[in-house]
């Protein structure tokens, strides 16, 4: 689904992403860690067409994402609070989202009604707008307006990162159920290593720009990952190859 060629982003005159090639199937649970200022975030906007590289190119279905067009209508992802029109109430805003989608308001509320748990009584009729909101809950508004949409790619940024355990719960449970029952390709990105291994597949460990490790996700990637990071990156357990299940 999606492919990645060449693809190099430069600050200040410092590489900041430099990833010659990867591709991400149709189907995947792709789950990205590495530290901050690994490179994490700057590669999900470039695969959005958020930020252009300096070179390289990001394909989706084949379609080169920068200037295209096609890949929008199946493409959705919650990166941060930035995604969200603040000066609206979560219902105009979700009622927005689905009418791009050629939703109307009934439809719309049959989707929400299946989010009610996942709200937990936080986010619908409640008066607020988006802006007055807890990261948590706008984090959920994001995550709602994306479920709307019933996209064949999903892209989440460290979405565990301001909401409450239950609802961390109760994403992992949407985001398994989206990949397994849907078929939904989902690409995850969180600095919690107990979270993206139980949800993802496949992981992509990045430093300072580069993927240095591409493995399938077995029993033991929870400890490895956690001793990668807790010695860091002399340890032994993480070299620069890729053991890929494909």
């Amino acid at each position: 689904m999606i492919e990645i060629k060449n693809l190099k982003k430069v600050y200040n005159g410092a590489i900041v992403v430099n990833v010659p090639a990867l591709q991400i199937n149709n189907g995947e649970s792709i789950g990205l860690v590495g530290n901050n200022g690994a490179g994490k975030t700057t590669l999900f906007r470039m695969i959005l067409d958020l930020i252009r590289p300096e070179s390289g190119e990001v394909l989706s279905k084949g379609e080169n994402v920068a200037g295209g067009e096609s890949w929008k209508s199946y493409t959705a992802s919650y990166l941060d609070e930035g995604f969200l029109i603040d000066y609206l109430t979560p219902e105009e805003y979700l009622y927005f989202i689905g009418g791009l989608h050629g939703q109307n308001k009934a439809q719309v509320d049959e989707k929400l009604a299946g989010l009610a748990e996942f709200f937990n009584g936080e986010i619908i009729k409640k008066g607020k707008y988006i802006r007055d909101l807890s990261k948590g809950n706008q984090c959920k508004v994001g995550v709602g307006a994306c479920l709307l949409q019933q996209p064949e790619l999903l892209m989440l940024d460290e979405p565990f990162a301001n909401i409450d355990p239950s609802t961390q719960f109760r994403l992992k449970n949407i985001l398994k159920d989206q990949n397994k029952n849907h078929g939904v390709t989902t690409i995850v990105s969180s600095h919690d290593l107990n979270h993206v291994t139980d949800v993802c597949d496949r992981i992509l460990l990045m430093e300072k720009g580069v993927v240095i490790k591409d493995i399938a996700t077995s029993s033991s990637t929870l400890s490895e990952l956690e001793e990668y990071f807790g010695v860091g990156q002399n340890t032994s357990t993480f070299t620069v190859d890729k053991e890929e299940k494909h």
